[in-house]
């Protein structure tokens, strides 16, 4: 398990078979790309507006998401086999099309030599989609597990298994990793992280509203279906008891708003010291079995939890502990097992939690799997593909021109000193952006991908990830990791590297536009830079400087009208409603937040700057201006079935697609300026009230 602690747009090894490696190559588009792309750009550039999505209906000064995107909501329903469609959605629907094609391309050579990055792919793919192997084993490949966890002795031993559950993938009530060290970006350093929990989050365990209820009575019924399907003993028992004691460890969990304060969860002990804060966890045997008993410091990003954690490990009997590891083992399974599992699996946590109807077809599941592991072996052919120069160049301009306008901002704030305004300065300037894909690639020499050992594939991913992790105590700083693959929709903002990161499939429409004006472009991939930009300026990023080191640079007044500034932000999206009962949580989505607001705004200020005093021509009718704010709403376009959305509301710290819009706009001026808001209109906000940060 490890936590990286980015912003991006939007685990267990077992369960979603994720890993990474190390190795260096150059990678080129073909010709043939380069002159395609080529031959667009000297074309006309259009708008980039899909105007077909437009709802003529609704006011843009009322509610400029439906404006913009109404008459796609109104026309779009969501596939049974997925809870969510939309602009990020639709292009990683593409992404996994593109995947599929490289896949099956290398699963159709003949002869692949054993070893080779391509037998790998290959075969790892062909493990996934082999139900009939899958079928005939059952639950057999985990009979080792449940034998190992049956014949454990005590608590030590218990404890002991916890290390060992984590490095195969599956579940364990506390998660260690490895990562830099938020106060010393110069090192790597072990953490701990409270972990244990099947529900999304702590108050499904404790919320008494009937959704909940309900919720808790089909988790109940699923594990004693999955006991039984897996011939373990007491299915109806286990099942009661494994809630009650995820339902104790859950009292102990920090909330969703805590765990994501930097400062709160940055807790440096000596290790030495480990036992007095929770006296009966055997720490040598933990730490040992992890490979980790040499470090002399560790930080816990949420003490009382490992606290807590005692208290539980100590009043629970063995017995119990032993039923609710053959659960984690099971669960984090449950996917790569026969169908009969992988259906219950999906039944519980897919339809059940989330609404989605059914299954997706096993080919996406089959290429998320390889992406999980083997992710930079695909990228690299990803990129040659469906990734050209020219576009890399374009993406490089306008991190420049954004970082240029942001610039510019920092230095016209009025409510900043210049003591704190030239700290910013020179973070700004220490952005490191990364475009498309990695410098250096993984190397996957070490992993053994077997055709017909999909479970065994899972654990030596695992065991191979947490050795390439353990390898890092010591060493340099990694400046040319990547933590998301090329193919991956989305981008992040790391605050101890100090790098904004846009994998390539993010860098096409409706986000990046070759064949469109920038004013669109500026609007879509523009402000999606501005957004990871921001998040080393949001309330956690802030906290860290240019060098990755978290320290407070900021004089007391400035950091007091910042967080005034954020708490009015707060209070404007905590009275977004996405259901009659259920409104956005400000506090949770507050980085998030702030990132889509001076995202947009900074984006806006390159735009004007690129402009270089001419006016922008009007296009399809359109001012550059209006095309720059439909471009920035239709990226955000979305729909989700009700219970997925619930769930995220309670767990994501993204707001919901209409309020990133919505929010961000409505304190925009130059919004107000463009389509003429005035008091009366929903989206007015008054200028006294409206949150300017950066």
């Amino acid at each position: 398990m490890r936590k990286v602690l980015i912003g991006g747009l939007c685990a267990s090894l077992i369960a979603g078979l994720t890993a990474c490696n190390d190795k260096t190559a150059e990678v080129n588009a073909p010709e043939t790309a380069k002159t395609a792309t080529a031959a667009a750009v000297t074309k006309a550039l259009g708008s980039g507006i899909e105007f077909e999505n437009f709802d003529k209906s609704v006011r843009p000064q009322d509610d400029f998401y439906k404006y913009v995107n109404g008459a796609w909501l109104k026309k779009s329903e969501i596939p049974a086999d997925r809870t969510s469609i939309g602009a990020f959605y639709d292009l990683r629907e593409k992404s996994r099309d593109d995947v599929k094609a490289i896949i099956e391309e290398v699963a159709a050579t003949p002869n692949l030599v054993e070893g080779t990055d391509e037998q790998k792919v290959a075969d790892l793919y062909r493990s996934f989609m082999d139900t009939a192997t899958l079928n005939k084993l059952g639950v057999t490949p985990l009979k080792g597990e449940f034998d190992a966890i049956n014949a454990l002795k005590d608590k030590n031993e218990l404890v002991k298994y916890f290390a060992h559950s984590q490095i195969m993938g599956a579940g364990t009530p506390m998660a260690f990793y490895i990562d830099i060290d938020a106060k010393n970006s110069s090192r790597y350093a072990t953490h701990l992280y409270q972990y244990g929990l099947s529900l999304p989050e702590k108050d499904y365990y404790f919320n008494k509203s009937e959704r909940f209820v309900n919720i808790r009575k089909a988790y109940l019924a699923h594990i004693e279906k999955m006991f039984t399907l897996a011939g373990l003993a007491n299915p109806k028992a286990s099942a009661e008891s494994i809630l009650a004691l995820e339902t104790a460890i859950a009292a102990k969990h920090w909330d969703v708003v805590e765990t994501r304060d930097s400062t709160k969860t940055y807790n440096l002990y000596q290790v030495k010291d480990l036992p007095s804060l929770a006296p009966d966890i055997d720490w040598t045997g933990y730490l040992t079995v992890l490979g980790a008993d040499k470090q002399t410091d560790i930080i816990v990003n949420q003490p009382s939890y490992i606290q807590g954690l005692n208290e539980v490990l100590k009043t629970t009997d063995l017995a119990t502990w032993k039923t609710y590891m053959q659960w984690q083992v099971l669960t984090h399974a449950a996917s790569n097992l026969s169908e009969e599992f992988d259906n219950e699996n999906f039944a519980f946590f897919s339809k059940t939690l989330n609404g989605q109807e059914e299954q997706e077809p096993r080919w996406k599941r089959g290429v998320a799997a390889v992406n999980g592991v083997l992710g930079e072996v695909v990228g690299k052919v990803y990129v040659k593909r469906h990734f050209a120069p020219e576009a890399k160049e374009r993406m490089q301009a306008l991190v420049e021109n954004l970082r240029g306008a942001y610039g510019d901002s920092i230095k016209d704030l009025t409510w900043m000193s210049e003591t704190t305004k030239q700290a910013a300065a020179e973070k700004l300037a220490k952005f490191n952006p990364k475009i498309g894909y990695p410098n250096k690639w993984e190397d996957y020499s070490k992993l053994t991908i077997k055709a017909d050992d999909l479970i065994g594939n899972a654990v030596r991913a695992g065991q191979v990830e947490h050795a390439k992790s353990l390898a890092k105590l010591g060493a340099p700083i990694d400046k040319d990791e990547w933590h998301m693959t090329p193919q991956t929709v989305n981008a992040y903002y790391n605050p101890t590297m100090n790098e904004i990161v846009f994998p390539a499939a993010i860098l096409q429409p409706p986000f990046f536009n070759m064949a469109a004006d920038d004013a669109v472009n500026y609007g879509g991939i523009g402000a999606v830079i501005g957004h990871e930009m921001g998040h080393g300026f949001d309330d956690q990023g802030a906290k860290f400087d240019g060098e990755g080191n978290m320290r407070d640079w900021w004089t007391a007044k400035d950091l007091e009208e910042f967080s005034a500034r954020g708490k009015a932000l707060i209070a404007q999206y905590d009275g977004y409603y996405v259901f009659d009962d259920l409104h956005v949580n400000g506090s949770l989505t507050l980085g998030e937040n702030i990132g889509d607001l001076s995202g947009v705004t900074i984006a806006y200020r390159a735009y004007k700057k690129s402009l270089n005093g001419k006016e922008a021509p009007v296009i399809d009718g359109l001012t550059g201006d209006q095309r720059f704010f439909i471009g920035f709403t239709q990226i955000w376009r979305a729909k989700a079935k009700e219970e997925a959305l619930r769930n995220r509301v309670a767990t994501d710290p993204h707001s919901p697609a209409e309020f990133r819009a919505l929010g961000a706009l409505s304190n925009m001026p130059e919004f107000y300026t463009t389509y003429d808001v005035k008091p009366g209109d929903a989206m007015y906000i008054a200028p006294e009230k409206r949150v300017k940060i950066w």
